[in-house]
């Protein structure tokens, strides 16, 4: 394939934020901690006592994370989760957290999520990790019970991380296991990949293969192929968290022509889905700036790319923000929104007959509602796209 290959990318009409919210979307990669609402996290530091936030102004505070984020400082951008993860000891907490977690989901037009969190960084109030677990399922299922009264429809998954500087993996791992038919769709592994081969992780992994559980590996984002080829290869990965320095082998010659290395190649014909996040990626260095983002030639390149937000308080953005960015930066429209939005259908931890389901039922039907707005054979929101 070469780059002069590529389609046309603009579409008849642009769309407009109101169609991309009530677009069916589908979020794979989203943190429980890092998508907090300002105001709960001012209310619950004040009920424990908390009193190290920076601002106890909502708009203020929201302003604070993203600010943090963007910082380029490494300290303040994991200072950020000190503070959520602070208010997120109590079962209470960790069920309003994950009630509205999903509340904000559906109404941002998702209709199925995977949210993940890691356990272990919620004992300090002396739950057990069961109980975690089950306080941020019972979360969960009334958010899904409050959203559905709003007229929203979503369902939410959890993906348990473990921590790649801790060594409680295989713990987290059984964890996962034992809670699979309870909420939990899958595994994942989290926290600075620099210095932290998810290879140390291997009897978790060893584990998991063994018992036939869903895995999706943090990879690519501050380490190259090195840590991609671990996380496929070795950890056995359905999926990949970010994965954008899969670009790293890739070459392009003098004539235009893009080849894939054999790792590449690998990921792109195995489908092993990419839960890329862009805000967040420029955020990390991981790209310098939306135009220069991988997304579009990972996309255009056949890879099974999906859109996520990673922190949606941290990076200050939602499903529809992301969605936006790329359609003004690449002219995308409903097709190309489409696009990613079955290919996360495609890559979720749900059975085959409730992935199709998904499909079938909601996500193929709002789009070709969206696509007929945006030839304007129907008028813009004359009805719901879910």
């Amino acid at each position: 394939m070469t780059l002069s290959d590529k389609l046309p990318l603009a579409a008849p009409h642009v769309l407009d934020e109101q169609q991309i919210r009530r677009a069916p979307k589908v979020l794979l990669h989203d943190h429980l901690d890092g998508g907090l609402r300002p105001a709960t996290v001012i209310e619950l530091a004040e009920h424990i006592g908390y009193r190290n936030l920076p601002t106890t102004d909502p708009a203020a505070l929201g302003r604070w994370f993203r600010d943090a984020a963007d910082s380029g400082s490494l300290e303040r951008y994991l200072e950020t989760f000190a503070h959520t993860c602070a208010v997120m000891q109590t079962p209470e907490a960790l069920f309003r957290i994950a009630a509205e977690c999903a509340e904000d989901l559906a109404a941002d037009g998702v209709v199925y999520a995977e949210v993940r969190y890691a356990p272990e960084q919620h004992l300090a109030g002396g739950l057990s990790l069961d109980e975690v677990v089950d306080a941020v399922n019972a979360g969960f299922r009334e958010g899904e019970r409050r959203a559905a009264a709003a007229g929203h429809r979503i369902r939410v998954g959890t993906l348990l991380c473990a921590m790649r500087h801790a060594d409680r993996s295989s713990e987290i791992a059984r964890l996962a296991v034992a809670h699979r038919d309870r909420g939990v769709a899958g595994f994942d592994i989290a926290g600075g990949e620099i210095g932290n081969p998810a290879s140390n992780h291997a009897e978790a992994f060893d584990y998991l293969r063994a018992q036939g559980a869903r895995v999706t590996v943090h990879a690519g984002e501050a380490v190259g192929m090195e840590s991609i080829h671990e996380a496929v290869l070795r950890c056995g990965a359905h999926r990949i968290g970010h994965g954008v320095r899969i670009t790293d082998d890739l070459s392009t010659g003098p004539d235009g022509r893009v080849t894939l290395g054999r790792l590449a190649s690998y990921v792109r014909d195995m489908r092993i889905a990419l839960e890329v996040c862009p805000t967040s990626n420029l955020q990390t260095g991981a790209a310098g700036s939306y135009p220069e983002h991988p997304i579009d030639l990972l996309r255009r390149l056949g890879f099974r790319v999906c859109l996520n937000t990673d922190n949606r308080l941290v990076s200050g953005t939602t499903m529809t923000q992301e969605f936006q960015h790329l359609a003004t930066t690449f002219g995308y429209g409903a097709a190309e929104l489409e696009e990613f939005t079955v290919n996360a259908v495609k890559a979720a931890f749900l059975p085959f007959d409730e992935r199709t389901a998904l499909l079938n039922e909601v996500v193929l039907p709002g789009y070709a509602r969206l696509r007929a707005e945006e030839l304007g054979r129907v008028p813009a929101g004359a009805g719901s796209l879910v």
